[in-house]
């Protein structure tokens, strides 16, 4: 059993005994540390907090031990029932609320859960913010309301609608266009609440060719719900037998994106952002962001246009705290992850699906098209596992010095680049290990140039 707490919140497996998995009593420990931060933040004000949740087994369990914990604080509680991370995210403004959270432990197995924790702006709380709930969860510093006191629970299901109509409001989503491409679209949705949302979007887009693949939203995921190449297999071959154009595929909770290709192929997690992106700079000039690990195809398409290109540290709430120092009007990560501003800052595979298939209807193009006119680019991930005495710090900063004379980042461990390659070097928080992503334009070389800093990284040691 696993039970991992951080600064943006809790998630484990479910089961296994107390503070070793994602138990009901971990569940109320961390939803009442949460309801006693936000008190702290809203001192003397009547709270009002949105949960919503993914479609995995352990959901309403979870849910009904957050709600009513919340409750007892004296919150009163807008639950949103089957739903995705967005759609909560963009909830919290609407409803004028002080927080959210959403039930979900995104891509991984459906033996866990999470709870994700969210600001009055429905973001992602800061580490600072974390931190504090950390403290308040340690020593279980909770004051219950009395009788007269305790919150209330109202149950919406009007908000799928409300973020959808969000999305065909936005001046750069052309459904007409949409419409009279008249795409052929298959859909696999492992299960879970995109399941309801996806083909609900494509309908109000106006498609109307619509193959829905694993869109019953029971938690039973058919396979390994990350949308990684290994696990799209029956994606790819729903795609060769429906003869259709586009295929969509996104994790339990909504916020990732990937799409296959007509012949089956990938078009490339990777290229999810740097594809959109290609879309909005075309109609709207501005800064772009990404992660430190994501693919350069998105610098080299913003540069090509004239745009500053800008790298976050890993993480999406250091993305957000990036695009917004920058103004920048798209951006995300290289997992998929869509964050578009005029709609809100999170990760958002709705307006994702919305964006790109304006894009690609504009373009006339196929996708595996589409996908070629794209700067290529393969990445390697490896790691070295360390012995816990070796200092990771002290070669990272020996690996930055040996490379000066590059353009090198620190704002997240070292990334080096080397022409229009790169390699990015990140120490884990967890146990001894470097983690090592290198790029380049095809597999051998990235592989080249992670061997090579690996050895020079064993030399150090």
């Amino acid at each position: 059993m696993t039970l991992i707490k951080s600064i943006s919140g809790i998630r484990g497996t479910i089961g296994g005994k107390v503070g070793e998995g994602l138990t009901p009593l971990d569940a109320v420990l961390f939803a009442a540390a949460y309801g006693s931060w936000l008190k702290t933040q809203n001192p003397s004000k009547k709270l009002k907090v949105v949960i919503g949740r993914d479609a995995r087994i352990s959901g309403q369990m979870i849910s009904d031990l957050v709600s009513s914990t919340l409750i007892g604080l004296g919150i009163d509680v807008v639950n949103l029932g089957l739903s995705t991370t967005p759609t909560v995210e963009i909830a919290v403004p609407m409803e004028n609320a002080q927080g959210g959270i959403i039930l979900t432990a995104s891509h991984n197995p459906k033996q866990w859960n999470a709870l994700k924790l969210l600001n009055e702006k429905g973001e992602f709380i800061s580490g600072a913010e974390g931190e504090m709930l950390l403290e308040i969860a340690k020593n279980q510093d909770f004051q219950f309301a009395e009788v007269d006191d305790l919150g209330s629970i109202r149950n919406d299901d009007s908000y799928m609608q409300k973020h959808i109509a969000a999305i065909l409001a936005l001046p750069l989503v052309d459904s007409k266009l949409i419409k009279e491409a008249n795409f052929k679209i298959v859909v696999d949705a492992v299960n879970s609440t995109g399941g309801i949302f996806v083909p609900a979007l494509l309908k109000a887009l106006g498609v109307s060719q619509i193959t829905e693949m694993y869109c019953e939203p029971n938690g039973d995921f058919p396979h390994n719900p990350e949308p990684l190449p290994e696990n799209l297999k029956d994606l790819s071959l729903a795609m060769k037998v429906q003869k259709a154009a586009i295929g969509i595929t996104v994790d339990p909770d909504v916020d990732r994106l990937a799409f296959v290709c007509e012949d089956g192929s990938m078009f490339g997690e990777e290229y999810t952002l740097v594809a959109v992106a290609d879309y909005v700079l075309s109609q709207t000039p501005g800064a772009t962001v990404s992660n430190l690990s994501s693919t350069r195809a998105l610098r080299d398409i913003t540069e090509e246009k004239g745009q500053v290109y800008a790298a976050a540290a890993v993480g999406e709430v250091n993305v957000v705290a990036k695009m917004k120092e920058v103004n920048a009007v798209i951006g995300g990560e290289g997992n998929g992850g869509i964050i578009y501003p005029d709609l809100h800052y999170g990760r958002d595979s709705l307006v994702g699906i919305a964006l790109f298939l304006t894009h690609l209807a504009k373009e006339k193009k196929s996708m595996t098209a589409l996908r070629d006119s794209y700067p290529k680019y393969v990445i390697s991930k490896n790691k070295i596992e360390l012995t816990p005495e070796i200092d990771v710090d002290l070669i990272l900063e020996k690996m930055a010095l040996k490379y000066a004379e590059k353009e090198v980042d620190t704002i997240d461990g070292v990334k080096i680049y080397i022409e229009k390659e790169w390699v990015h070097l990140r120490k884990s928080n967890t146990e001894p290990i470097i983690r090592i992503y290198s790029e380049a334009s095809d597999e051998e070389a990235a592989n080249k140039l992670a061997n090579r800093i690996i050895t020079e990284i064993k030399a150090l040691i």
